[in-house]
């Protein structure tokens, strides 16, 4: 089977503090003194608006940053602490126009039905331009929070590591529930006759899972999307399997070619396998970049930043050294293999996103490669995915 490339190129960009490097902070211009701002998020989300980018992703955790994978360190050189992502894109929506807003959240150890009302407001505050990015945790420190479940360390083939891939299923289950459990025109809002729902229009989710039960409805009606994105990252078959059941958009961390056919053959049988053969999953390919006009200059950035942080950088992602034209070569190679397009992490976002929107999107769009306008107002128009009926509503 032939992977078709698909028609139009999706570009994203992931957001982490001051970047993906974690040296970063001490670059110039990355104003580590105001990571804690609304002006600082609000910068750099205008700036990818600028740039034309479909929407932006803000990760987020529930324990301080590591380098470790399950547990923290003891370092003290790197950026330490966050703000809320689901509130900073919610501070950041009115102050933008277009582009489509991803927060991450722990779908672990937090309500789906808090998070699925989260979501649906910051739908409402953007307009119709938001999204999730969901992540499943297995982490000890992160559960020692809650004191409800505990977690050993875990190896990535292990089958509790599947349970909770299961558990972030039944979790999009339910969010995407609750989103439904306001039919589109419930609110009738009829001064004369004193109703402002109707009763009728408001559904009962009634869903039972191994983890969580959620009888609904929800408390904020349909969102203006209908169903926000729901997207998660993904490295291997338990989570593809969340994708192709669960997801609309999905980030995976190819380093060839070969890589990209191997996962896209993956996440399409296991959409045929969960009933959503004819469903549109955009897979976007992750790639961390250090970006220059001169390769060189790209490449010595690198290696100064691995000198400040006494360690050479290793990734999930592929790690992309050079120019913006070099880049628009790999971007378009990975569209052309059969992805949706890449989100890119930057490695400095002081230096490395405007090269993005000033260097790499001008460069695709002269290819004719990429929009050179917003063609749609809300984040599932932008990556062409219809309004979804709403299943409870009865035809």
């Amino acid at each position: 089977m032939t992977t078709l490339a698909p028609s139009t190129l999706h570009l994203a960009v992931a957001l982490d503090g001051t970047g993906w490097h974690p040296a970063s902070w001490r670059e110039p211009g990355a104003r580590p003194s105001e990571l804690l701002t609304a002006a600082y998020w609000t910068d750099l989300v205008q700036e990818a608006e600028r740039g034309l980018l479909d929407f932006v992703t803000i990760e987020d955790s529930l324990v301080l940053q590591s380098d470790h994978r399950f547990r923290p360190d003891e370092r003290t050189d790197h950026v330490r602490g966050r703000l809320d992502a689901v509130l900073v894109a919610a501070r950041v929506a009115p102050l933008t126009s277009h582009i489509g807003l991803v927060p991450t959240a722990v779908a672990t150890h937090t309500e789906p039905f808090h998070l699925s009302k989260a979501i649906a407001t910051l739908d409402y505050v953007s307009t119709g331009r938001a999204g999730v990015r969901v992540r499943v945790s297995a982490r000890p420190d992160e559960a020692a929070l809650f004191g409800r479940r505990g977690f050993p360390p875990v190896r990535l083939e292990d089958d509790a590591l599947a349970g909770l891939f299961d558990e972030g299923a039944d979790y999009v289950e339910v969010m995407r529930r609750l989103w439904d459990s306001w039919e589109d025109d419930a609110e009738i809002r009829d001064v004369a006759t004193g109703r402002f729902i109707d009763r009728d229009k408001l559904h009962y989710i009634d869903f039972t899972g191994a983890q969580f039960s959620v009888r609904g409805p929800s408390i904020t009606p349909r969102p203006p999307q209908g169903q926000p994105i729901v997207s998660a990252l993904a490295h291997r078959t338990v989570a593809y399997r969340l994708l192709a059941r669960s997801a609309d958009l999905g980030f995976v961390t190819p380093q060839t070619w070969t890589d990209i056919d191997a996962i896209l053959r993956e996440i399409r049988t296991e959409q045929a396998a969960a009933g959503r053969a004819d469903d549109t999953v955009h897979v976007l390919g992750d790639v961390l970049v250090f970006l220059d006009e001169d390769p060189g200059e790209a490449a010595a950035r690198r290696a100064r930043l691995d000198d400040l942080d006494e360690a050479v950088l290793r990734s999930d992602a592929r790690i992309f050294t050079g120019t913006p034209v070099q880049l628009a070569d790999l971007v378009q190679e990975w569209h052309e293999a059969g992805l949706s397009g890449v989100r890119l992490r930057p490695a400095g976002v002081a230096h490395d996103l405007p090269l993005i929107t000033g260097g790499l999107v001008p460069e695709l769009q002269s290819r004719g490669a990429f929009r050179t306008a917003y063609e749609a107002d809300t984040l599932r128009g932008l990556l062409g995915l219809p309004r979804p009926a709403n299943r409870y509503a009865v035809a």
